[in-house]
């Protein structure tokens, strides 16, 4: 029979087993008490990045910007690595840090912008009222100064209880990502969950983005003199109008495919019968098959012409792909719903008609990575002069990537 431990023992015992016992999950309240608090700071982040005019290409400013979130992810504790985004100007950022977990993070959004340099100086940041103005305020470098400030509060919170929490801050988006959507891949592979920053208009996260294609018509003719000898032309003008007009039907609204004719050309001078005719279109599409039936059916539309002995081609030319709906991403957009819940907000998924880089992270008949989009500050008036972010969103979009790796890593 074991002789009785001592009060002393049990005493310490009971103590080595308190230590040793997992902290308590902060409450909802408490998390978003400390993203609010976290606001005032999140807002002065967000005036310096914006006060830089970092539109695609513009070199001194990227280079500004990217020295200055290189400097910050360090400071967090980030190991940092850059790499030249060629053929675009700038850097990729990668930060990446280490925990104790099982769950592999990818936090991405992009720090340029579609504006000219010089727009700083006429349109600075301000604050007015319940929105906060500026070029690039929402899209995105509210997003870029989302992940800084959501890392800041993990950090302060001591929590490492992911096993890799990846950053990637790419330059070169409002172009089409041509130097960043290989690395966009790559780490996405790497992970189990991906989050992009883009800015919602409402309270919303997006399960499905558009992938957008430009297709390119070609119409070939033979010149001749317009007023003495038309006959013996071929006009590719005439032609060109024939299959537009043809061709105008090629989307497909039951899969929320659109095709739109933008832009077109022909002829040098108003006294020759055309030889060559051009024209591009926008292509919109979320189902996955839409590429190939529409190369297809305008394959199989411009065999009927109407002009005699001219040639005609339509190509369609692949451009970023869709964040097309899957279950991974309706299940990440049900968890996040349910977390912006517990601390008393509504939050709707969504499908949205822009095309993003979450198209680059998406592996499509894979459940890893899970990709959600969207989960940047609110905001409206993109790539226009009224571009605004709402400031009562800031604290509770903190909050909800906080809650979302603490609840997803364990």
């Amino acid at each position: 029979m074991p002789l009785p431990r001592p009060p002393h023992a049990i005493a310490l015992a009971l103590l080595i087993a308190c230590t040793q016992a997992p902290a308590a999950e902060p409450a909802p309240k408490d998390l978003l008490k400390q993203a609010e608090n976290e606001q005032p700071a999140y807002l002065q982040t967000l005036k310096s990045l914006v006060s830089v005019d970092t539109g695609t290409g513009t070199e001194a400013g990227l280079t500004q910007v990217s020295a200055e979130l290189v400097k910050r992810l360090k400071a967090l504790g980030a190991e940092v690595q850059t790499r030249p985004a060629k053929p675009s100007v700038g850097d990729n950022i990668v930060g990446t840090f280490k925990g104790t977990g099982s769950k592999d993070f990818l936090l991405m959004v992009h720090y340029d912008t579609v504006f000219v340099p010089g727009t700083v100086a006429k349109r600075p940041f301000r604050v007015d009222g319940p929105r906060a103005y500026g070029p690039g305020v929402a899209d995105a470098k509210g997003g870029v100064a989302m992940i800084l400030h959501a890392l800041k509060l993990l950090n302060d919170q001591q929590f490492k209880g992911y096993r890799t929490l990846t950053v990637l801050f790419n330059p070169d988006e409002e172009m089409g990502s041509a130097g960043s959507r290989q690395i966009i891949a790559e780490l996405a592979r790497k992970h189990d969950y991906v989050f992009s920053y883009e800015p919602p208009d409402k309270d919303a996260v997006t399960v499905a983005t558009n992938g957008i294609n430009r297709l390119k018509l070609e119409v070939t003719g033979r010149a001749s003199h317009a007023g003495s000898a038309p006959e013996q032309g071929r006009n590719a003008l005439t032609e060109l109008a024939h299959q537009l007009l043809q061709l105008k039907e090629l989307g497909d609204a039951s899969k929320g495919t659109t095709v739109n004719w933008t832009l077109a050309k022909a002829g040098e001078k108003a006294n020759i019968i055309p030889a060559l005719a051009t024209a591009e279109a926008d292509m919109r599409y979320s189902d996955l098959g839409e590429t190939d039936r529409v190369q297809a059916d305008a394959q199989r539309i411009v065999k009927k012409q109407l002009v005699a002995d001219t040639q005609v081609s339509v190509v369609v030319e692949k451009g970023r792909p869709p964040l097309a709906r899957n279950l991974a991403s309706n299940t990440l957009a049900e968890t996040a719903q349910q977390l912006y819940g517990e601390a008393g907000y509504k939050l709707e998924p969504i499908a949205m008609r822009f095309g993003t880089d979450a198209g680059y992270a998406y592996v499509p008949g894979s459940e890893k990575p899970a990709v959600l989009e969207t989960l940047g500050v609110v905001g409206a008036g993109l790539h226009g002069d009224d571009e605004y972010i709402e400031l009562g969103s800031i604290a509770p979009r903190l909050y909800l990537t906080v809650a979302m790796i603490r609840h997803l890593a364990q």
